[in-house]
């Protein structure tokens, strides 16, 4: 595997659901059910390195974009797994390859573990805090952040100098 530092200098994006924007750093969302570096359970925090590919992984495949809330983080991060170049046999173990797999249907409609989730586990296992991988949804980098994982030195804030965030979800009725 090669391993970086993020030392915070290019802030992340995510576009988060606006009933859980009151939580953007929780990574709850993506433990929940799992996400394509998580299995459930397991929080993580998806980012994006650009606002657009930030939209793009949140609009996914539907035609018409939903309604979003667009956060942007400072990310100082030690020891990242550093996938952006993508595969290259004998630099990367051949379960990397299986990094773009249909985790979704995998998991949810086959009911197998995907194997990008065993990718998560190995990241973590090793002691690393997240992941940098080409985006499937756009021209961009994506960042995993295993929210459990981080210690300090590292440092995942939100950048919400007017503190207009929602702070709660009060703002949504119950029953929804």
């Amino acid at each position: 595997m090669i391993v970086t530092d993020l030392d915070g200098s290019l802030p992340f994006f995510r576009a988060h659901t606006p009933k859980w924007a009151s939580a953007p750093l929780s990574g709850a969302g993506a433990a929940s059910v799992g996400g394509r570096l998580n299995r459930p359970g397991v929080h993580a925090l998806y980012l994006a390195s650009t606002h657009q590919t930030a939209i793009a992984e949140y609009q996914q495949a539907e035609p018409l974009m939903p309604p979003c809330t667009l956060v942007t983080y400072h990310v100082r991060l030690h020891s990242v797994v550093d996938f952006r170049a993508g595969f290259v046999p004998g630099l990367w173990d051949s379960l990397w390859q299986e990094l773009g797999c249909n985790w979704r249907g995998l998991a949810m409609l086959d009911g197998i573990d995907p194997p990008s989730w065993d990718l998560g586990d190995r990241v973590l296992e090793a002691g690393h805090c997240g992941i940098l991988y080409p985006s499937q949804r756009a021209t961009g980098t994506n960042l995993v952040v295993y929210t459990d994982a981080l210690r300090p030195p590292n440092v995942l804030e939100v950048f919400d100098p007017g503190e207009t965030l929602p702070r709660d979800q009060s703002s949504w009725p119950s029953n929804k």
